[in-house]
């Protein structure tokens, strides 16, 4: 709801290795396990939820590289979406 009235939850941070506070990630922790949200408010009209997953590495707050990657491509599919809906 924050987000779409153009605020930021408190929770939320930018994440890192996307250039900006354009994609955004919410952590919660849950009965000893760390769940994450990753969303972006680059586009002007729509919010998009990029992925949303348990963390489970073993390395500290690093986000696995299956999860990066899974975020960039729907990223990409994001923005296709929105050049496609602006013709």
């Amino acid at each position: 709801m924050w987000a779409q009235m153009g605020d930021k939850h408190a929770d939320a941070k930018p994440m890192r290795g996307f250039g900006g506070a354009s994609v955004l990630e919410i952590l919660e922790n849950y009965d000893g396990d760390t769940y994450r949200a990753v969303y972006t408010v680059r586009f002007k009209e729509r919010i998009y939820v990029l992925h949303c997953f348990q963390k489970k590495s073993r390395k500290g707050s690093e986000t696995p590289k299956h999860d990066i990657t899974l975020i960039k491509e729907r990223l990409e599919q994001a923005r296709n979406l929105e050049e496609r809906a602006k013709s």
